[in-house]
């Protein structure tokens, strides 16, 4: 795949991070992400999940801001992101994915409710709060369970976000 094909599909990915629509990517975008996986699972804010899942998107957007946001305002634009992450997640993907490690594992805490993995019907409850659509949701839950065991280990979350960020949309 050439450069340009590669960044276009990164770009893909900029508008599930921009939470609220308004065409970058902020703080708020992380805290809001963060939000509305505590409503979906019932969890507190004040909750050690849920204080965990804060720290976890707070380090996310420090990671995402560090590594895109060149000019420097506190806002990841497209062209920022495109950019930015295009060019860390060729370099090493799983060095790009390390930013995102916090809040992945206090989001597969709190959708993990019995202790021995995240069930796919939790996957799709917590990719629908983070705004993927219904039909996007339980495509990307059933692959998540990489090794069929009917449980998706932090493990295998956190290499499905390398995938993601670096694949294309899925066929419809």
């Amino acid at each position: 795949m050439d450069s340009a094909e590669y960044e276009r599909k990164v770009a893909s990915r900029f508008a599930a991070f921009d939470q609220d629509g308004n065409g970058s990517i902020d703080r708020e975008d992380f805290s809001r992400a963060a939000a509305a996986v505590l409503a979906e699972f019932s969890v507190t804010a004040r909750s050690d999940k849920g204080q965990a899942l804060y720290s976890g998107a707070e380090a996310f957007w420090q990671g995402m801001a560090g590594i895109a946001d060149v000019d420097g305002d506190q806002r990841v634009s497209r062209e920022e992101f495109v950019t930015g992450a295009a060019k860390r997640l060729r370099d090493n993907p799983d060095r790009f994915c390390e930013i995102a490690r916090p809040f992945l594992h206090a989001v597969v805490a709190i959708a993990d409710e019995d202790g021995r993995g995240v069930t796919p019907a939790g996957a799709e409850r917590v990719l629908r709060a983070l705004g993927a659509t219904e039909a996007d949701a339980v495509y990307a839950a059933r692959t998540l369970d990489g090794d069929g065991d009917g449980r998706i280990a932090e493990s295998e979350v956190v290499a499905a976000f390398a995938a993601y960020c670096v694949t294309p949309e899925r066929p419809s």
